[in-house]
């Protein structure tokens, strides 16, 4: 995919409540503005890359992006599993994430355990591979150092949006 390293940034929005409560994998949505200016060749699946909320601290994560077929969405979205424990829920903070390598695309599962067991292993897989140097490079990008609520430099989009590569 040319388009990834891909940057993007917005205020974090109430999903299906679905990953707390039913997967124990707590996940925050972006709105409808970032979904809908993702790159054409970003295609629906699973990804991993960086994440920081607010101005806080830069942590590993992963993301689906899709209809989550397991559930049968009628509506794509962008769902980031940071990975760090928080105190609290950060609803209406603004997420800035580098989506930097893809997992595998997006499935359906037979049951809720092994969609929570496909998700724990998306996780693994992308601690491991964001230990890479070439991916370590990018917790440090400019990108997590701008200010979080003011709107990002080169922005041709939505205020929202942001692909410096």
């Amino acid at each position: 995919m040319k388009s990834l390293p891909y940057f993007c940034r917005g205020e974090v929005i109430r999903g299906f409540g679905r990953g707390s409560k039913e997967l124990g994998i707590p996940t925050a949505n972006f709105p409808d503005s970032v979904v809908e200016h993702l790159p054409a060749d970003i295609s629906t699946g699973i990804y991993y890359g960086w994440a920081c909320v607010g101005s806080g601290d830069i942590y590993k994560m992963v993301m689906s992006i899709g209809w989550n077929p397991y559930y049968k969405n009628t509506k794509k979205s962008m769902e980031t599993h940071v990975i760090h424990t928080f105190k609290e829920d950060f609803y209406g903070e603004i997420l800035s994430v580098v989506m930097v390598g893809y997992i595998r695309p997006e499935r359906s599962y037979d049951s809720l355990e092994a969609l929570i067991s496909a998700i724990n292993s998306d996780i693994e897989e992308a601690k491991v591979k964001l230990d890479q140097p070439e991916h370590l490079k990018l917790k440090t990008d400019n990108f997590f150092s701008s200010a979080p609520h003011s709107p990002p430099p080169s922005t041709t989009a939505a205020p929202s949006i942001m692909n410096g590569h």
